[in-house]
């Protein structure tokens, strides 16, 4: 099982005590579906059956000091860092003086192959200008360079939950040659900086411009980080753009407290408040509470490491 910690929201910044503690209880709960909101899933975490755990991040500094818990598990980090300023991502820390700094400790740990550095979603208006994003991104590349190995990058999409604020901020949409343009501009920083580049949920093909179409699960990377083979297939959970594999995820919606403006799981002000007064560090649901009409079931989950296929290639087999 590949454990997502979390596409939902920002766990590693906000709810770290809340991980660390499921880890020492062996389990998390969590409502898969908004479509059948009573069913509850039960999720094992342990050594045994988590093959690696994929954490998703704005801000991994409560979790800088605690990397020791995670010595049993595999595990790599996609990190977000962005040149918006608080109009865009209000509640983000500081870049110069937390954001980067934790990015480069993590790294400094457990190797800059195991920390991906997403620069994402990419938005143009009147002040996010191609030029702007191309001098903070070189900016940034420099600051990470050695830290990483890889850069993720992808464009904004507009859906229900932030058409409006999309909308208020007045976004500029460019041809599909100009944005190739850009990506080829942003891949060669990142070339000349150590990093490759690849895109992430991108239905555009940006591989002329340098840039290979990648996912942020990704087999290649786990594969790579365990030296060995998964069997394991594409999330059809996902938009159809996206080539991340399967894996579950304990977050929760609406608990986000970045704020983004372009943020794609959070409904609305309202629902953030909602769900993050349901927050308690030692609940086994994150952000929420069992209610009556509530069924637990355990999840089926397996071991997706093919150990005698790499026995196999040991002995040049095919």
């Amino acid at each position: 099982m590949i454990l997502s910690v979390s596409r939902r929201t920002d766990i590693p910044a906000y709810y770290s005590d809340w991980f660390f503690n499921r880890l020492k209880e062996g389990y998390a709960l969590s409502r898969p579906s908004p479509y059948n909101y009573h069913f509850i899933s039960k999720i094992p975490i342990n050594p045994d059956i988590v093959d690696c755990i994929v954490f998703w991040t704005k801000n991994a500094a409560p979790m800088v000091d605690r990397l020791d818990e995670l010595k049993d598990y595999s595990y790599y980090f996609t990190y977000t860092i962005n040149s918006y300023g608080k109009d865009i991502e209000p509640a983000v820390p500081d870049r110069e003086k937390v954001v980067i700094p934790a990015f480069k400790k993590i790294s400094e740990k457990i190797g800059s192959d195991r920390v991906q550095w997403r620069y994402d979603p990419i938005l143009f208006n009147e002040k996010y200008t191609m030029d702007f994003h191309i001098e903070e991104f070189t900016k940034l590349a420099k600051a990470l360079k050695g830290y990483t190995e890889k850069c993720i990058i992808s464009f904004v999409d507009i859906l229900n939950k932030n058409r409006a604020n999309m909308n208020e901020i007045k976004l500029v949409t460019p041809s599909q040659s100009e944005l190739k343009n850009f990506a080829k501009k942003l891949a060669d920083i990142a070339r000349e900086n150590g990093m490759t580049m690849a895109s992430c949920a991108e239905e555009m093909d940006l591989s002329d411009c340098g840039i290979v179409h990648n996912c942020c699960i990704d087999k290649a990377t786990i594969e790579k980080i365990l030296g060995l083979k998964l069997k394991v297939g594409k999330d059809n959970g996902q938009r159809p753009a996206c080539g991340c594999v399967e894996s579950v995820d304990i977050g929760n919606n609406n608990s986000c407290k970045h704020g983004c403006i372009y943020c794609y799981a959070t409904d609305s002000i309202a629902s953030l408040k909602k769900a993050c007064g349901k927050y308690d560090v030692n609940s086994p649901i994150l952000c929420d509470a069992l209610e009556e009409g509530d069924k637990i079931t355990e999840r089926k989950v397996k071991v997706l490491a093919d150990r005698q296929m790499d026995l196999f290639s040991m002995f040049g087999e095919e």
